[in-house]
């Protein structure tokens, strides 16, 4: 029972530790690298207005962003293999699928670009068995 609550508590505290990583890039993309998104997207509800301002946004946003899905993913990935004490690829996998079922529901409340759909979804998992390559390991 400890070691299934390990588990569970080490994919939670993954995606927390992704999700922080993610929003934190995501925040400086929108009010540093691309503040004329960032200003325009502020408040903004209408998915078809948001369809229309994403169409119009440079590639470089959408860039950071998947950087940033990456970038957390290692992070959580990393994380969950590090507090989970077995199966460390096994914890940054389930992460990993996690994560791409909470990009695809993302993704279909604020539609990105196809290239940004097929990027999302094939980053996320390998990037989180990344992390979980580099996670250090834990004394017994």
């Amino acid at each position: 029972m400890k070691a299934l609550l390990r588990s569970i508590g080490a994919v939670v505290v993954g995606f927390v530790v992704a999700s922080i990583v993610m929003m934190v890039v995501e925040t400086i993309n929108g009010r540093f690298l691309h503040p004329e998104l960032g200003k325009m997207a502020q408040g903004m509800t209408d998915r078809e207005a948001l369809r229309s301002l994403l169409a119009g946004a440079p590639a470089s946003a959408f860039l950071v962003v998947i950087f940033g899905w990456a970038l957390g993913s290692l992070c959580g990935g990393l994380v969950a293999a590090w507090i989970g004490k077995r199966s460390r690829i096994g914890h940054a996998l389930i992460l990993g699928v996690t994560l791409t079922i909470a990009g695809i529901v993302n993704n279909l409340m604020i539609p990105p670009p196809l290239w940004v759909w097929i990027a999302g979804l094939v980053v996320l998992i390998p990037a989180a068995c990344a992390g979980a390559r580099l996670a250090p390991q834990r004394a017994s």
